[in-house]
């Protein structure tokens, strides 16, 4: 699949698979790909990649598609075995948001890593900051916030609550690194 086109394909996909079921997460989706959208300046022709990559994210959710309970990976390999979606997109719903340290807390990681080999940092680091600057109603937020509200949901002793405390340095450090090369781009002259 050539990358033009990636969003006229994404979002129904996404749609159909979350939109009924899952309507929140769903609009968690929409406000993903819409600070996508906003990340434009820094990511050249990985714009569209990024875009298709953000409403798909959580696609693994759907019940459709739930196969080991780790959304990440059901998700990916829907989009590789099922949709024939583009290879870095489904690169990129494998690995978002250091889904390779959840994947370790289920006993996935080894399974995650052979099948799907990780996309380029700054994408990882740019869906990352999109996924954890959006609540789950799709509204923006910060990441603080958002590892808070994660915690808060699963309680504090769940793998998912762990999980995310663990992450929460790494996910402060991608926000970091968008937000300082969203300032370079800025500074630029034009």
């Amino acid at each position: 699949m050539a990358t033009t086109g990636l969003t006229e394909w994404a979002y129904p996909l996404a749609k159909s698979l979350l939109a009924e079921p899952l309507p929140r997460r769903w609009a968690h989706s929409l406000g993903v790909a819409e600070r996508a959208r906003l990340l434009a300046p820094i990511l050249g022709e990985d714009a569209e990649l990024l875009e298709a990559a953000a409403v798909l994210h959580d696609i693994g959710y759907s019940p459709d598609l739930a196969k080991t309970g780790f959304h990440p990976l059901d998700g990916a390999r829907y989009l590789r075995d099922v949709a024939d979606a583009d290879l870095r997109v489904i690169r990129l719903v494998a690995h978002h948001s250091c889904a390779w340290m959840e994947a370790e807390a289920r006993g996935l990681r080894d399974e995650l890593e052979s099948e799907f080999p990780r996309e380029e940092p700054h994408l990882a680091d740019a869906l990352c900051f999109c996924d954890m600057n959006t609540t789950p109603d799709g509204t923006p937020t910060n990441p603080v916030d958002r590892v808070n509200e994660i915690a808060g949901r699963y309680g504090p002793d769940s793998l998912i609550g762990m999980f995310i405390r663990r992450a929460e340095p790494e996910i402060l450090g991608c926000t970091a690194r968008v937000l300082e090369r969203l300032a370079a781009v800025k500074r630029q002259p034009m």
